[in-house]
């Protein structure tokens, strides 16, 4: 690949609570002072786990090895479960109150995605090692700002973003192989997530919050609206107020890998169709949608169905890399490449443990607080591929291209999309200023 190479990452980069305060403006100042964490006896590190269920669940295992000592959640049930795996932590309904902790040196923020660059920029305000899940954030606008965040403290933290694929044989090896040109020069890249979703009229009516559900701690600075079954647990991240749908969920990982193997980290521009017509719900992100990202020399697609699973070549989600020597398949369980009639050497397909990429993901993250490495997936990557996946969604919501400024992160001519690149924040909450 021509001037590819030169820029590509290299692999080895970088009781519950008894009273819980309402939001209130008071504790919605952040702090501007920096903390480091304290140093935890044993040299173990004593870590806060912001978001205790769901995504946490995978995260249980690998920071057992270190002094848990904080759980948070706004659901008191999700609390009750970390508890059974963590029984000498704190307990915290409110992630502000937890960060208050004295004895903190870093956190894992399994939060949903509205409220990722809140918890990521005060913790790190406060000098704190932050490992946030996918994505960095809810906008572009947010995921600049937990970058800056980030700058201005990196001398005295580690960050990581739970994009665990970084930590995976096969992505490692073939990002190796695109970089190398086993296939050739590269024209056009394609990502998938195909399925069929198993209740595709599921639409619950309004109703009252599960009786250990703080509701408006769990909005937070999304606007209030009614409880409704559709708008909480996994569901969430088919709402605009909270997430980016499956282009922003799921995506990211496969545009993660293709921006760390074609070498670049930014699109030119991004155009997009789709609908939310197949599924009947109250939910609105689109549940087909394609996207075209274009990139310095080649061109990138994104698609997802949620009402029909028939793979692609074979793959029920994955990507595909088209090169002039051959085509290379992947996902996370292999891959294969087929020759397009010439003569390359082509290499075995590839195998490894899903599982254990997630495990190592989070483990690479406490060795390098010790080391004072550069995490695989920082900030610095992630916030890059989190603005392209938003990027893509701006695009389907005005129905046209868009065109985007790398160095001045910003959409060029379109007031309208510039709109979206950020969001209202309900009151009292607001992000600080860098």
């Amino acid at each position: 690949m021509k001037n590819r190479t030169a820029t590509a990452r290299s692999t080895s980069r970088r009781a519950f609570m008894k009273t819980a305060a309402a939001a209130g403006a008071g504790l919605l100042i952040l702090p501007t002072g920096a903390r480091v964490g304290a140093a935890a006896p044993s040299n173990k590190l004593n870590v806060a786990l912001i978001g205790a269920y769901g995504r946490a669940l995978a995260h249980y295992d690998p920071i057992a090895s270190e002094n848990v000592v904080a759980l948070c959640d706004v659901n008191e049930d999700h609390i009750a479960i970390a508890a059974e795996r963590f029984p000498n932590a704190k307990h915290y309904v409110d992630w502000r109150q937890c960060l208050e902790q004295k004895d903190l040196d870093a956190i894992i923020c399994c939060t949903t995605d509205h409220t990722h660059a809140f918890v990521a920029t005060w913790a790190m305000n406060r000098g704190l090692h932050v490992y946030c899940e996918k994505p960095l954030a809810n906008s572009v606008a947010e995921a600049r700002l937990v970058r800056e965040t980030y700058l201005k403290n990196k001398d005295k933290i580690a960050t990581q973003c739970g994009m665990q694929r970084h930590a995976h044989e096969n992505f490692n090896r073939v990002s190796e192989l695109i970089r190398d040109g086993a296939i050739g020069e590269l024209e056009e890249v394609h990502a998938w997530g195909n399925r069929q979703i198993p209740k595709p009229g599921y639409l619950p009516a309004q109703g009252e919050p599960p009786r250990n559900l703080h509701y408006d701690l769990w909005l937070g600075p999304a606007p209030r609206r009614p409880f409704n079954p559709n708008r909480f647990h996994y569901n969430w991240r088919w709402f605009w107020d909270y997430a980016g749908g499956k282009c922003a969920d799921w995506g990211i990982h496969l545009m993660d890998m293709i921006h760390w193997g074609m070498g670049v980290d930014a699109p030119m521009a991004a155009s997009s169709e789709g609908s939310r017509r197949a599924l009947d719900d109250n939910c609105e992100t689109p549940d087909t949608q394609m996207v075209l990202f274009e990139y310095p020399g080649f061109i990138c697609t994104w698609e997802h169905r949620e009402a029909n699973a028939y793979p692609v070549d074979g793959y029920g989600h994955g990507m595909a890399f088209y090169g002039t020597k051959g085509t290379l398949l992947m996902d996370r369980s292999g891959w294969k490449v087929l020759s397009e009639g010439q003569s390359i050497p082509e290499p075995p397909s590839g195998s490894g443990s899903d599982g254990q990429m997630y495990v190592d993901h989070a483990a690479h993250f406490l060795e390098c607080i010790r080391t004072r490495q550069t995490p695989r997936s920082d900030i610095e990557i992630a916030h890059r591929t989190t603005s392209a996946l938003h990027l893509g969604n701006i695009a389907y919501r005005v129905k046209r291209r868009v065109v985007w400024d790398r160095e001045r992160e910003t959409i060029v001519g379109d007031d309208e999309a510039c709109e979206l690149l950020g969001r209202e924040y309900r009151k009292p909450w607001e992000l600080p200023r860098v």
